[in-house]
């Protein structure tokens, strides 16, 4: 007699089902300190290569539920590449049409990939004057809503949703993956939207966590003075109106050789292929870990993976034009 599979079929309805649930991987080889824990969650594993996708995913779902995105809206985005790609995901999903604002220090490859996905994609060249592009970009994306009546502007950096989504998801996950407390939580920083869902959501399981923002040199959020940056997806040439600076504990400002060398690093250590802003994080693991008492044990997101960085972080000649710049 045939025996008959009465077990449910598990098969996603889009590839944004299957946003989350990702790992988190002990770095013993490239942290063997002891008395010293480092853990990472790996949200460069989620379908569209980073942790963007949770909050496109979250803001686009919510507002398309409640009705403040209707059938076939316009979506306008600024956006370096990552959220900029998973909102092209949603919307090709969803059956809406998205202009995703960029620079030129975007990724070549992410810009491939949104013309792909059928974004509309629109390049700022004038620099804003404080060391980037993202006042030029808003500039744009106002210009753009003033001239597309109904268009929908999804501000990452002021949507609340944006936190939201990482405290339901991320930070929602490491509570439930991390049976013994963490000390300290690394975040890169840019909107600021994934550190304060993860920290907000971690705190309420381990209250005594030490909350450490990774921003760029270079970036303004926490109050330092403006200048060039040439990663992509850190940092911020203004302050998101989502920044809570009393919800984080100290902040690490890690610049573009720094970045450079913390991925070239998790790739040869641990087969981590990650992207800068990971990179970053790494880097500000190294510098702080010194000054903190042991035992520790320290858990950071790592946001992206490094595909779209070959031009950038993992290419020589990039490497040394930014040793030669950050030395100066």
């Amino acid at each position: 007699m045939a025996v008959v599979d009465t077990l449910p079929e598990s098969v996603a309805e889009s590839v944004f089902e299957c946003v989350g649930n990702t790992p988190v991987v002990a770095l013993n080889r490239l942290f063997p300190e002891p008395d010293v824990e480092v853990l990472a969650k790996l949200e460069l594993m989620n379908p569209g290569g980073s942790m963007k996708d949770r909050a496109a995913r979250h803001i686009v779902e919510c507002g398309l539920r409640e009705g403040s995105i209707g059938p076939g809206s316009h979506l306008v985005e600024s956006s370096s590449g990552n959220f900029g790609i998973a909102l092209a995901i949603a919307a090709r999903i969803h059956g809406l049409r998205f202009t995703c604002v960029l620079d030129p220090k975007a990724a070549r490859a992410n810009v491939v990939i949104l013309r792909h996905l059928g974004a509309e994609v629109d390049v700022v060249t004038e620099p804003d004057g404080l060391g980037g592009y993202l006042q030029t970009r808003i500039r744009r994306v106002r210009q753009i809503l003033a001239s597309s009546p109904g268009a929908i502007w999804i501000n990452q950096y002021a949507n609340d949703r944006n936190w939201q989504a990482h405290y339901h998801g991320t930070g929602a996950e490491l509570a439930a993956q991390l049976v013994h407390p963490p000390s300290h939580l690394f975040g890169a920083v840019s909107t600021t939207g994934s550190i304060l869902g993860c920290s907000r959501r971690l705190r309420e399981s381990f209250p005594q966590l030490r909350v450490v923002a990774v921003d760029a040199v270079g970036s303004v959020i926490f109050g330092a003075p403006p200048g060039p940056r040439e990663v992509p997806g850190i940092g911020a040439s203004r302050v998101p109106e989502l920044l809570a600076p009393a919800e984080i504990d100290d902040v690490v400002h890690v610049n573009d050789f720094e970045t450079a060398m913390g991925c070239r690093d998790l790739l040869a250590a641990e087969g981590i292929f990650a992207g800068g802003s990971t990179g970053a994080v790494v880097a500000a693991i190294r510098r702080a870990l010194p000054r903190f008492p042991r035992p520790c044990r320290v858990v950071a997101v790592f946001p992206d993976r490094g595909d779209r960085y070959l031009d950038l972080v993992y290419d020589d000649d990039w490497l040394a034009a930014a040793r030669q710049r950050c030395s100066n």
